[in-house]
């Protein structure tokens, strides 16, 4: 076998063993001790991580369990495509496109703090808005189990 495809093979079978962790026990403490003839003894110990305390009004934008509507994206596109009406303007004048809302979903599941992110005129903001603000609760999201608020993007499209 040649030398040049020995050596990489070699490495790349080896890396797993380099860093796999096995097992369940912890690290042991490491300590840096300098000894005569100029040698050290390095031994490794394990970093404390505490966590960063919640504060229960922050409105978070990434979480482990996201909003969700009841019955999810389906069920929402349902509800949307039933209750949005196109604003007699934006037919006439031919409007159409994607208007991008932002709002809160709370602990509770009610939607707060709505407003039109990138709108297209023509009253489809406002009637973005309406039919956002006529939503059931949502099932909150959730960080380490808790519940929390969850700014949320949600973009609407009208299309004649």
């Amino acid at each position: 076998m040649n030398i040049r495809l020995a050596l990489p093979l070699a490495a790349f079978l080896a890396t797993p063993a380099l860093f796999a962790q096995g097992g369940t026990t912890t690290p042991e403490p490491v300590h840096i001790e300098e000894r005569m003839g100029g040698e050290e003894t390095i031994t490794v110990e394990p970093m404390r991580v505490d966590e960063p305390v919640h504060d229960a009004n922050e409105v978070m934008t990434i979480v482990e369990v996201m909003p969700e509507y009841p019955g999810g994206a389906a069920a929402m596109n349902a509800f949307i495509g039933k209750n949005l009406k196109y604003p007699k303007q934006a037919k006439e004048e031919g409007i159409q496109g994607v208007v991008y809302i932002t709002f809160v979903v709370e602990t509770d599941g009610s939607l707060s703090n709505a407003s039109v992110l990138r709108g297209i005129g023509g009253g489809c903001n406002e009637e973005a808005l309406r039919v956002l603000r006529s939503m059931p609760k949502w099932i909150p999201g959730k960080q380490r189990g808790e519940v929390v608020r969850v700014k949320y993007n949600l973009p609407i499209r009208y299309k004649l």
